[in-house]
């Protein structure tokens, strides 16, 4: 028994050697590991460190019920302390109906004076966050996408609106203002909300936020798009480069593509390119990667063959 790890433990003569101290910290110590220290609980002296510390584990519902921890998460905003609705005290008594009734009112009397704009807050960050990891988008590109909401909010644009669209709207014009290769389609699959609402919230803010923050909202071009197709397709960084290479061939033979979609003439070179060095995806595949349509594809890729006039074997 004395061998034991436990009993050592506890014995006083083995935390004196352990720890090295010279002299108890109390009459009757009752040492407990908490945050990866030894504390004393009679007293409160840490009596060492323990950093081999891990999260007790809960099998049972008495257990659970016991560790659980009904402490709010700590906020960004507005209040960091919270008064919940409780039915017991600090040592876990339960509270006559008087101290029910006044953390009731306490609870609803905080609430009203926590304002709409911190309500916002506490739910469109969030979500921003996980739109972020979801596409993800560097950190500066989610800070841009803040300050521009909260300035969304600062304006109660978002009443009777979508905060869904505006977050998803925020974030498609921070990747914008960065030139970062995403999709508006992208964005909008990830935050579940659908394309004409990020569409109609993103006007919005084109209109009456980007121009008085000073930020330059610039269109997607086909030259980003390539790569970020052309890494989808698992294709050769050689392939790519040819792709850019008949792209800037056909800038130079006067080819025009303003007014249609950078999304339809990069996967047109990336699909001649890809035929040339070998390495053939199916008109389908590279749609469904550009999210167009087969016939789009081919209006592009007729194009190219028609003016450029050349050999795309031989690139």
């Amino acid at each position: 028994m004395k061998n034991n790890y436990k009993y050592k433990l506890k014995s006083k003569k083995f935390e004196n050697d352990f720890y090295h101290i010279d002299s108890p910290c109390c009459e009757g110590p009752n040492l407990t590991v908490k945050d990866g220290v030894l504390v004393c609980s009679n007293c409160g002296i840490v009596r060492g460190e323990n950093l081999v510390d891990h999260e007790k584990r809960a099998y049972s519902f008495e257990e659970i019920n016991e560790r659980q921890q009904n402490s709010p998460r700590w906020r960004e905003f507005g209040p960091r302390t919270i008064i919940p609705v409780t039915h017991v005290d600090s040592k876990g008594k339960s509270l006559d109906a008087q101290g029910k009734t006044l953390f009731l009112r306490l609870s609803k009397i905080q609430n009203s004076l926590v304002s709409s704009i911190e309500r916002n807050y506490w739910e469109s960050k969030p979500k921003l966050n996980q739109l972020a990891s979801k596409l993800a988008v560097p950190e500066h590109i989610k800070e841009t996408a803040w300050k521009i909401y909260t300035n969304v909010v600062k304006k109660k644009l978002t009443m009777g609106r979508s905060i869904d669209g505006f977050v998803a709207a925020s974030l498609y014009a921070a990747i914008r203002i960065h030139e970062f290769p995403r999709l508006l389609e992208d964005v909008s699959d990830a935050s579940l909300t659908p394309r004409h609402t990020v569409v109609r919230t993103l006007s919005i803010l084109l209109r009456d936020i980007l121009p008085e923050l000073s930020m330059s909202y610039k269109p997607i071009t086909a030259k980003q798009l390539v790569y970020k197709f052309g890494n989808e397709l698992n294709l050769p960084m050689e392939t790519q480069n040819n792709a850019i290479n008949i792209l800037a061939r056909a800038r130079i033979q006067g080819i025009s593509y303003m007014g249609k979609d950078p999304k339809g003439v990069a996967a047109s070179v990336i699909y001649l390119a890809a035929k040339a060095n070998s390495f053939r995806r199916t008109q389908s595949e590279i749609a469904n990667v550009a999210k167009i349509t087969e016939v789009t594809l081919r209006n592009r890729i007729n194009e190219l063959r028609k003016t450029l006039k050349i050999d795309f074997s031989k690139l």
